[in-house]
């Protein structure tokens, strides 16, 4: 079995203690505000995870509304959430620029497992992937092979080709 160069655990150690393994791209899901499928980068550089979110606006009570696209070029099953802002913050984007953000909790399903993750709102419409998945919710029992895809299952046909704009 292959070791891991950067740390002294194999990947197939990592799964014996409980962590699920995810490769660099996968489907994922954010039930709770119904949203079943959503595909996903999975980036260890990014200590948050960020959703793609428009039409955010504050409302009294320190909460949030906001409209989440989940697919690839696509406005089809848009939905509006409304939530509790936990936290706001300074992130800088990949471009260098800093920005203040929302922060709000949701349920992530990950490769059968589901995680409370930290995730900042912010336009990523011109970005690949509607949604990244930051170190935060990743150091809740995953592990990342950077170079596998849909480890944890790919969406069914017909949820993919939506998600290519196919309907």
């Amino acid at each position: 079995m292959a070791q891991d160069s950067h740390s002294n655990t194999t990947a197939g150690e990592a799964a014996a203690a409980g962590s699920t393994v995810v490769g660099w791209r996968e489907w994922a899901g954010l039930g709770a505000i119904g949203v079943p499928w959503i595909k996903v980068k999975v980036d260890t550089g990014a200590r948050s995870s960020a959703l793609h979110a428009y039409d955010v606006e504050e409302l009294p009570g320190d909460r949030v509304r906001f409209t989440v696209q989940p697919w690839q070029d696509s406005d089809a099953d848009a939905t509006v959430v409304e939530c509790a802002v936990h936290d706001r913050r300074q992130v800088r984007s990949s471009s260098g620029h800093v920005e203040e953000r929302i922060v709000v909790l949701l349920e992530l399903t990950l490769a059968g497992r589901t995680v409370l993750a930290e995730t900042t709102l912010s336009n990523r419409d011109q970005m690949g992937f509607k949604m990244l998945v930051g170190r935060e919710a990743l150091r809740r029992g995953f592990v990342v092979d950077p170079g596998a895809s849909f480890v944890g299952g790919r969406a069914p046909r017909e949820v993919r080709r939506r998600n290519r704009g196919r309907q």
